[in-house]
């Protein structure tokens, strides 16, 4: 079957031919219609899969009626005509219930007419500071799916102010056809101003009601649709439920609105494995255990175990074993309660280290957006680097706040992101006392046709503040190089050198990588990148210290849920500038 597609005049989009043969011909129109319409129709989903029965296909056409007339009005199409023939006979003669013995050919015949551009364009009553689309508006291509965002906006509007009843109750759509105009006049009921009701939960049995409530967090407040939205993310968020939702009541009861929450569990426990590879660290083998319920009140306890550094350019083997406990809603919905303990060995190019630790605080968001963590830690362990060997036990108190204004977490092409922790400290036992400071801020910004390049930039800063460096543990000083920091020199390769082949970390550091990203199709990427790092010998980076740097290319497959990510990148400072490549893979762009 020959495929023929002639815009403006007839255009044929038949699909291969099985034992059924289905054109759909568009008189009028463009390409964008033709392709919409194509979409549209049953018809042509039907030979695409496949199917053979005779009656599926009398059906589909007699369907395609109403989904093919859809498609003119979501265009602009009110003046068209549609004929449907099923060998010849126009579908919408044929008995459905009569069984027919074979059908060969179906003929879907589309006149598109003129496009019709909105003459009146009226809804109301509208809230304060609604927004309508642009495209609903005196001359623009009167859309059907246009109206019903028009609508939906002035629902919104209402229901932002506290009316959750607020419905539209009529509409006048009437087109003129000799001046090809469509008037649009819609009518919308504000209805109450009412508060939030009783709040009943249903489908949940293993975690406790009351608990289920605290999380969600409902108030005898003005009803907000905010406020529903943050109530579901809450109770998502605690990985206690496959899904949660929010259920508004019909009609209001004495001002209120009543609500219902709607959940279904998770299984509460899980166990995973994994193993993994990477051109720095080797192999690394993990596991973990986890109970998403471990009090009956959506408290989240997991136990991960790790190790690390196995064929690795990373120095040696590294092992860590932790717990981490979650209370969701502790003192309020929007802050959380948090535990951990972890004991590890650290094997690394400079230092060798082994450590137990504890934190526990608590978890404040702001938002959707901010996140701020207060917590009292303990640490304690003994270190082995070219100073020498020492121990150390301290008590700090970590702060650490985020904000994250990413479209996306794994594939950013707009927004920015900031994330700094101060954790002060004081020491015993020669341990000396300071504070840790580190800061990581990126931003993205896309432009070009449907944006397909995106620049991205991020800068990362370090100190060590009062504090000398043999008298806090080696994992607290900063070392530059490898995928985190600089791609294309070596792991922890910059350090602050002793003389005679010693070193060890720096007391400041900063980092900066910028990219150019560029989709060349919607599945394949190519990625260009700079990256440089600096690490000191003072409190505060610049002055007293070295700097290094690298550059590469990169390959990106995206998917679903991220980019495969492929860099392949070189030194452009030191002595083996150009002449040794660093290969990275992951999931996820670098940052």
């Amino acid at each position: 079957m020959r495929k023929l597609l002639s815009l403006l005049a007839v255009s044929v989009l038949p699909l291969p031919a099985l034992s059924q043969n289905v054109t759909l011909d568009v008189t009028g129109g463009d390409a964008a219609l033709a392709t919409r319409l194509q979409t549209a129709s049953l018809t042509l989903a039907l030979e695409e899969d496949g199917a053979e029965a005779a009656q599926d296909y009398v059906a589909a056409a007699r369907a395609d009626y109403r989904r093919l007339l859809t498609g003119l009005y979501s265009a602009g199409y009110y003046g068209g005509t549609i004929s449907i023939l099923v060998d010849g006979i126009e579908a919408s003669r044929l008995d459905p219930l009569v069984r027919r013995g074979s059908v060969s050919r179906v003929d879907l015949r589309v006149t598109a007419g003129p496009k019709f551009t909105f003459g009146r364009a009226d809804i109301g009553p509208l809230a304060p500071g609604t927004e309508l689309p642009e495209a609903f508006g005196r001359g623009e291509t009167a859309e059907a799916d246009v109206i019903s965002d028009a609508a939906r906006a002035a629902v919104g509007g209402w229901r932002d102010e506290g009316r959750p009843l607020a419905d539209v109750t009529g509409q006048s759509i009437t087109a003129r056809h000799p001046d090809t105009e469509l008037d649009v006049t819609v009518t919308v009921d504000p209805g109450p101003r009412l508060t939030f009701g009783e709040v009943s939960v249903q489908g949940n049995d293993a975690v406790d009601t009351d608990r289920i409530l605290a999380i969600a967090g409902f108030r005898s407040r003005q009803f907000s649709p905010a406020d529903i939205a943050e109530a579901e993310a809450n109770l998502r968020r605690t990985g206690a439920f496959a899904s949660a939702t929010v259920i508004e009541g019909d009609a209001a009861v004495n001002g209120t609105l009543p609500i219902t929450i709607s959940v279904v569990e998770q299984q509460p426990r899980r166990v995973g494995a994994g193993v993994e590879f990477s051109t720095v660290s080797g192999l690394t083998l993990s596991g973990f255990w986890l109970h998403r319920n471990l009090l009956g009140g959506a408290e989240r306890f997991r136990v991960d175990g790790e190790i690390t550094g196995l064929s690795g350019g990373t120095g040696g083997i590294d092992y860590s074993l932790g717990a981490t406990y979650l209370r969701p809603a502790t003192f309020r919905s929007d802050t959380d309660l948090y535990a951990n303990a972890n004991i590890a060995q650290l094997d690394e190019p400079s230092f060798f280290q082994r450590d137990i630790s504890a934190e526990a605080g608590i978890i404040r968001r702001i938002g959707t957006d901010v996140e701020l963590q207060f917590g009292l830690g303990l640490a304690a362990g003994e270190v082995s680097d070219d100073l020498g060997d020492r121990s150390y036990s301290l008590i700090s108190l970590p702060l650490e706040g985020t904000i994250d204004r990413r479209n996306n977490e794994f594939n950013p092409t707009s927004g920015y992101y900031a994330n700094l922790s101060i954790a002060p400290f004081v020491g015993f036992d020669g341990t000396d006392s300071g504070a840790r400071v580190v800061g990581d801020g990126r931003i993205y910004r896309s432009f070009g046709e449907d944006d397909r390049v995106t620049l991205a930039f991020r800068g990362q800063i370090g100190s060590i503040i009062g504090a000398d460096a043999d008298g806090v543990p080696a994992s607290y000083l900063f070392f530059s190089g490898g995928g985190g920091t600089v791609r294309g020199q070596p792991y922890q390769s910059l350090a602050v050198d002793l003389g005679g082949g010693n070193e060890i970390g720096g007391t400041s550091f900063f980092g900066a990588q910028m990219e150019a990203r560029v989709n060349v199709t919607d599945t394949i990427g190519v990625v260009g990148f700079y990256d440089t790092g600096f690490i000191g010998t003072d409190e505060l980076p610049f002055e007293n210290g070295e700097w290094h740097a690298g550059a590469g290319l990169g390959l990106r497959y995206n998917t679903g849920i991220g980019p495969i990510r492929l860099d392949v990148a070189t030194p452009t400072t030191g002595d083996s500038a150009g002449e040794r490549v660093e290969v990275y893979i992951g999931i996820g762009q670098a940052f």
